[in-house]
């Protein structure tokens, strides 16, 4: 069930559970292409976003028991994107590491600095109280945002500092995370021609 590499930067996953069902594919080297299904409508429209801004090429085909609650069906996805993120990746040789963005969206602002570290850490701010609660498109929650960045971070073993720097519409604070978050690792994950090997004094990441 864990993430294999297909070829270069290019790697696939199936994860099963009692609760769903999730198949990823991600090429680091794309070009924003993405083929989305979650069965949550708006978790679609934001990971279509990822993979556009970040330029990976995404496919993304879930099912799972949202009858019940979407939570299980986000979650995997978002673990399984961090497992496929980090094999992936590979050694990480060559890579510019780090990456930063800050993205509006109308009144809307984000900003997203990502560490490919090899160490799992995640800080996310600034939400305005009450974003939490709020059910958007009819099915995602917007405690839900904390959590996918928490997976895909755990799971990749990357580190992630967003802040939401002002916002109102529950919409637009959600989508200006997820672009500036994709802008930030395009960053991070592209090939630097003045690394040779991997980018950190420790000799590994």
């Amino acid at each position: 069930m864990g993430a294999e590499l297909i070829s270069g930067r290019k790697a696939k996953m199936q994860r099963t559970t009692s609760e769903s069902d999730v198949y990823i594919e991600m090429d680091l080297d794309g070009t924003g292409t993405s083929e989305i299904t979650t069965g949550v409508p708006f978790y679609d429209h934001m990971l279509t976003a990822l993979s556009k801004h970040s330029q990976i090429d995404l496919t993304v085909r879930a099912t799972g028991d949202t009858h019940i609650d979407v939570h299980h069906t986000v979650e995997d996805v978002a673990i399984s994107i961090g497992e496929v993120l980090k094999t992936a990746l590979g050694d990480k040789a060559g890579i510019r590491r780090f990456g930063e963005a800050s993205v509006p969206l109308d009144e809307a602002l984000a900003r997203a600095v990502v560490d490919v570290s090899g160490r799992p850490y995640l800080v996310h701010e600034g939400e305005p109280e009450g974003q939490q609660y709020h059910l958007i498109g009819g099915h995602f929650t917007g405690s839900m945002t904390r959590h996918v960045f928490e997976a895909i971070t755990y799971h990749a073993s990357i580190c992630l500092h967003m802040d939401v720097v002002r916002g109102r519409d529950p919409h637009h604070i959600v989508e200006s995370q997820f672009k500036a978050f994709a802008r930030a690792l395009r960053a991070a994950v592209e090939d630097d021609p003045r690394v040779t090997g991997v980018p950190s004094t420790k000799g590994a990441l």
